[in-house]
């Protein structure tokens, strides 16, 4: 019953095992797919939504790149504004003037001058009324906007009306400024506004706005054809008549939803193919969350450059995205990541191709310089590369259009001139990324790889045996790593301070033990198992000491991985064959490696520290002394789970073998000859 009870409970355990890392790599599914859809979502809704049909890419005067362009549809070519103003006004001056008739007016005006007579003469007042008999003959008419004298009017008497020219009556401007026509003349014809506005009305409602009709399957444009300026105007109004269409059965929520399963779709492609290359960006949270905000903040400010000037989208530096990507990762996530923002993007700009085609061809060039990047001026010289490509691409486009040099804009140039300075944002943002993230970057592994770090200055000054053997496995490791694939760098300063926890007691290791005294000596085995092993601990303490990346804090806690202190371990099963003592205190903490490059790390390691403890250098001892040490790793399941194949570990036994035999001075015996 009891064996019963055991048995299901073993079996609960492992389901229940099971239950639970099954549910923890859920999770961290739906965190990436509800990441990926959040950022989707903020793009769509941050960028302005045009209600545009169709539009072509074309320059008055360029070769029209596309295809045959005919018309799918019936519309009409609008006349220009110029030209509509111009008719416009013709009409004015064309349309009739309605005047009505005042027979009262000359007896009005000589109210007025009999109102005046006090002050005039007698001379004055029958000058002034003989002029005023003859103005009132032809009659005198009211102006509004000062006529020509050749526009045609309608004298109005009654219902009836008759044709005249305004040149055949006296107006204002006839008259010498004075008494008579500034005090004393009424008006016998009064403009009648009403009817005279009703005139023009219907000849402006008569005009025609449209310079010719277009039929459907009508010619438009052939590929290679130059744009005339008749051509621009067909094809200008084939888009105004795509933007009414589309209009009319426009909906912001399809617009939105359209452009949310485009952006969805990018994001899908880039998950598979991070899944299907195993990219470790997929491993770890906070790596995806750091794309997705670094894909959102360039998306958010495209948009606020498409609210505020579209013209000037290319002055966002959008290259800041492949920088990035390829100074925390590598330049496949690199140029992935890059052609996923630029798709997204170019559905919500304007000129989506020109887009497309300038971001991708600059970001791939900025992936290129950076690929080596160990100094900040470098960014200066990837600056001077995104202006240089992106200027290399205008001038050629032009060229391509308009076959002339006089065609190119300068304020292009300087666009792309700033975009450049914008781009050197990239060093503070790698910086803060870095510390916002916790993901270590190439530049600080470069730092780190300096021996004149704090760690490493109290390495070489305390215990300098332990520095050279850091120093020597850090080379050796180097070439490993280059040879069978991996971070190099990141190996490499691994190597550097996987044993800083000797800087603590640095005399108990033999590498610093130069006065030929041994303080283990004096020491029970037990004991000096835990100063042995205590050296990986107390490594992990000077490393959060010295703020070390917890990825070089990896190597510090598996250079050993769960392995025993050999001499020691040895020397106690010496003293209790039955195994009766506690073992634990002889094992090093673990975990055991879990990379290619921690891997290789501990193999070098013991093989150069076995290796320089070896009395006679021959090539036959060091092979099997190699052999040996790399199979007990094997056999004692400390590569169990890194990434290194059967070929791998051949190709690192057949390096090391070469490597020792050249560190050494390995010589081969030499045969023995007679006589000699």
């Amino acid at each position: 019953m009891w064996e019963g009870f055991c048995i299901f409970a073993a079996h609960l355990i492992y389901d229940m095992s099971n239950i639970l890392s099954g549910t923890v790599k859920r999770l961290g599914l739906m965190y990436k797919v509800l990441l990926m859809l959040l950022t989707a979502a903020l793009i769509v809704v941050i960028f302005p939504h045009t209600r545009h049909g169709e539009h072509y890419d074309y320059k008055v005067g360029a070769i029209w790149r596309g295809s045959d362009l005919q018309a799918p549809f019936d519309f009409a070519v609008m006349k220009s504004d110029d030209e509509v103003k111009l008719e416009q006004e013709a009409e004015r001056q064309q349309a009739l003037l309605y005047y009505q008739t005042d027979s009262l007016a000359r007896t009005k005006a000589l109210a007025r001058l009999d109102a005046l007579a006090p002050r005039l003469t007698g001379a004055e007042h029958r000058t002034l009324r003989h002029q005023l008999d003859s103005i009132y003959l032809r009659g005198y008419l009211e102006t509004d906007g000062h006529p020509s004298a050749g526009r045609r009017m309608v004298v109005l008497k009654g219902n009836f009306g008759s044709e005249h020219h305004v040149g055949e009556y006296i107006t204002p401007d006839d008259l010498e400024p004075g008494l008579l026509r500034d005090s004393i003349l009424v008006p016998s014809l009064t403009l009648d506004r009403h009817r005279t506005a009703m005139e023009l009305e219907s000849r402006l409602s008569q005009l025609s706005y449209s310079s010719q009709l277009v039929m459907a399957g009508d010619h438009i444009v052939s590929k290679g054809e130059e744009v005339t300026e008749e051509k621009a105007q067909v094809i200008a109004a084939l888009e105004a008549e795509n933007d009414r269409r589309f209009s009319d059965r426009y909906s912001v929520w399809g617009q939105m939803l359209g452009q949310l399963l485009l952006s969805i779709i990018a994001f899908v492609a880039l998950y598979m193919f991070l899944l299907n290359t195993q990219h470790p960006i997929l491993e770890d949270n906070r790596k995806v969350t750091f794309v997705m905000v670094v894909i959102l903040m360039m998306a958010a400010l495209e948009a606020l450059m498409v609210w505020t000037a579209p013209e000037w989208v290319l002055l966002v530096p959008l290259c800041i995205v492949p920088i990035l990507m390829r100074v925390f990762f590598d330049m496949r996530a690199a140029l992935y990541i890059h052609l996923t923002t630029v798709i997204i993007l170019a559905n919500l700009v304007p000129n989506a191709f020109e887009f497309i085609f300038y971001q991708l061809v600059t970001g791939m060039m900025s992936i290129i310089a950076v690929r080596n990047l160990e100094k900040r001026s470098q960014f200066f010289v990837l600056a001077l590369v995104i202006f240089g490509s992106y200027s290399f691409i205008y001038t050629a486009g032009v060229l391509s259009q308009d076959t002339n040099l006089l065609a190119l804009e300068p304020e292009k140039y300087l666009m792309f001139f700033l975009n450049a300075i914008l781009t050197l944002l990239a060093y503070p943002l790698i910086y803060l990324f870095e510390k916002l993230s916790g993901i270590t970057t190439a530049l600080t592994l470069l730092e780190l790889s300096s021996t004149n770090t704090p760690a490493l200055r109290a390495l070489s000054r305390r215990a300098p045996g332990t520095f050279q053997h850091s120093m020597q496995v850090a080379n050796i490791v180097e070439d490993l790593v280059s040879e069978i694939g991996g971070d190099v760098l990141l190996a490499k300063v691994g190597a550097l301070y996987h044993d800083i926890g000797k800087t603590r007691n640095p005399l108990y290791f033999t590498e610093n033990q130069t006065s030929g005294f041994n303080p283990h000596n004096e020491l029970d085995y037990s004991e000096s198992a835990r100063l042995i092993t205590s050296h990986v601990t107390m490594g992990l303490e000077l490393a959060r000491k010295y703020h070390l990346p917890s990825e070089v804090q990896d190597f510090i806690r598996t250079h050993h991985g769960t392995t025993y202190t050999g001499y020691f371990y040895a020397k106690e099963m010496e003293r209790h064959p039955d195994g009766g003592f506690d073992t634990t205190v002889f094992r090093y903490p673990g975990p055991r490696p879990y990379s290619r490059e921690t891997a290789v790390v501990m193999i070098v390691d013991t093989v150069e520290a076995a290796c320089r403890s070896l009395k006679v250098h021959t090539k036959e001892s060091t092979d099997e002394m190699i052999d040996r040490l790399i199979d007990g790793k094997i056999q004692a399941g400390q590569l169990d789970n890194c990434q290194l194949s059967y070929g791998d570990i051949a190709r690192i036994r057949e390096i090391l073998k070469a490597k020792m035999m050249s560190i050494y001075h390995v010589r081969v015996e030499y045969p023995t000859v007679k006589g000699n």
